[in-house]
C-alpha cells in the first residue's frame, strides 16, 4: 500500500494533522463538508508541488512529509524562503497564482482541496476562516523571528535554532511533550540545510559536529537526532523561551 493510499481510508477524525490543521476547529458537519471536496495527492522528493507564478487550482495540508518554498530572481538564482511541515497549509484562497515554488524536500502526501469549493466554504464556515487566520498570524511570527535567525545569528545558532523548530513541530504534531529526551528524523539533508540557513555545506557539518560533540544532541546514523535536554537546545539557539518562532 502507498503512503497516499493509507491516507485514503483515514477519516477527518482520525487524521493525524487533525489538530493543527486548518480544520482544528471544524463541528462534525463542517468537516463533512469538506471531506466530499478533499483528495490526496502524493509527491516524491525532489518532484515540484508548484511552479511560482503557475495557477493553483488545489489549496491544502501538508500531511506528512516536508517541502520548502523557493523564489528564484531573474538571473536564476534561487533562495529557500521557508519550510512546510505537517500541517502547514499551502495555497492563499483569493490569489489564483503561486508566489513561490514549492517543493517536496521528502516523499510528501498533502490533502487538498479544490480552490473554487474551499474559498466558498471559508465564506460561511466561520470556523475555517478562523483558524487560517490563526495559521497565517503565526506564520507571520515565524518570518519575522526566521529573520533574526538569518540576520544576527551565528552559525551555531542558526543550526541549534533549525534542530529545535523540527524538534517542536514533530513533538507538536505528535502530541508528544518536551519534557527528557526528545528523539526525530531530520528530514532535510546538509545540502537542503546549508541553503535554507545561507552557510556552506562545510560549516553546517562542522557546526552539527560540535553540537554532538558537546553533547547538546546525539546522531544516529545521518539523519536520527536525539535531544537529551531540549533547554540545553534552546540556550544554544540563543532563545530566551521556549516558544520558539515557528509552531
Amino acid at each position: 500500500m502507498t503512503l497516499k493510499a493509507s491516507y485514503e481510508h483515514v477519516g477527518c477524525d482520525d487524521c493525524p494533522i487533525r489538530h493543527r490543521a486548518v480544520c482544528a476547529h471544524c463541528e462534525k458537519d463542517e468537516l463533512e463538508e469538506l471531506e466530499a471536496i478533499k483528495y490526496y495527492r502524493s509527491f516524491e522528493a525532489g518532484q515540484t508541488i508548484i511552479w511560482s507564478g503557475d495557477p493553483m487550482s488545489f489549496v491544502g495540508s501538508v500531511v506528512s512529509g516536508i517541502a520548502s518554498l523557493t523564489q528564484t530572481m531573474e538571473d536564476g538564482r534561487t533562495q529557500m524562503v521557508g519550510l512546510l511541515l505537517p500541517s502547514d497549509f499551502v495555497g492563499r484562497p483569493g490569489r489564483e497564482a503561486a508566489p513561490y515554488d514549492v517543493v517536496a524536500t521528502t516523499d510528501l502526501v498533502m490533502c487538498c482541496f479544490r480552490r473554487a469549493p474551499f474559498e466558498e466554504m471559508m465564506a460561511t464556515t466561520p470556523h475555517i476562516a478562523q483558524r487560517l487566520l490563526e495559521m497565517t498570524l503565526d506564520e507571520l511570527d515565524a518570518a519575522r523571528e526566521w529573520m533574526l535567525v538569518l540576520g544576527r545569528k551565528t552559525a551555531r545558532e542558526k543550526i541549534a535554532s533549525l534542530l529545535s523548530i523540527i524538534a517542536r513541530r514533530d513533538a507538536s504534531v505528535n502530541r508528544k511533550g518536551l519534557l527528557g529526551p526528545i528523539a526525530f528524523d531530520l528530514p532535510l539533508t546538509r545540502e537542503a540545510m546549508a541553503d535554507y540557513l545561507g552557510l556552506t555545506l562545510e560549516t553546517v557539518s562542522r557546526q552539527i559536529s560540535a553540537l554532538k560533540k558537546d553533547q547538546v544532541i546525539q546522531l544516529e546514523g545521518k539523519r536520527h537526532v536525539i535531544i537529551p535536554d531540549m533547554r540545553s537546545l534552546l540556550d544554544e539557539a540563543g532563545d530566551d523561551s521556549d516558544g520558539g518562532f515557528l509552531v
